[in-house]
């Protein structure tokens, strides 16, 4: 079973990286937003194996479901007209920015790989899952403000997204 589990973590991962990547690399804003998709994927996959069920149906259904489409239209509200983009530049400029995009992700992750090797965490039990029923009551409770509050700004963030795509119509 245990090994089951690092197959399993390894796919995730794998998803979680090649998605990241793709994100990051594709010119194509949809294509990017395909990656991101794939990372969030490999992050409800990630959920699965630290026994999270209800958190990793979560991330499905709010981040992948919904941000994702919140995403997606506001690309098609606000995308460019042919030609508007400029030019991409020069072979060079696009190497050197990837070798800086690359260093700068590296950097971070090999401060925390050190840390985390030169103070490695003791192996701790999990904790039992709370019940659903007591975490909707947690959440509509104390967090209820902080989920209207979520709900506001991507509603803002759609609305501004409709305005941008009206503007840009009109001007064009």
């Amino acid at each position: 079973m245990e090994n089951l589990a690092i197959v399993a973590y390894g796919l995730y991962l794998t998803l979680i990286i090649a998605g990241a990547v793709a994100a990051v690399r594709c010119q194509n804003l949809v294509r990017s937003l395909l990656g991101l998709i794939l990372t969030l994927f490999g992050v409800a996959g990630m959920y699965l194996l630290m026994a999270a069920p209800f958190m990793a149906l979560m991330q499905i259904l709010i981040y992948v479901g919904a941000v994702s489409v919140l995403i997606f239209f506001a690309i098609m509200l606000t995308r460019a007209p042919d030609g508007e983009a400029g030019s991409e530049g020069s072979h060079f400029r696009s190497r050197y920015r990837s070798i800086t995009a690359i260093l700068s992700g590296l950097m971070p992750a090999g401060i925390l790989a050190g840390m985390i090797v030169q103070r490695a965490p003791a192996v701790m039990a999990l904790k039992p899952e709370v019940p659903l029923d007591r975490l909707g009551q947690q959440l509509v409770g104390p967090y209820a403000l902080a989920f209207e509050l979520i709900s506001v700004v991507l509603l803002a963030a759609m609305v501004g997204a409709v305005l941008l795509g009206f503007e840009r119509r009109k001007s064009g």
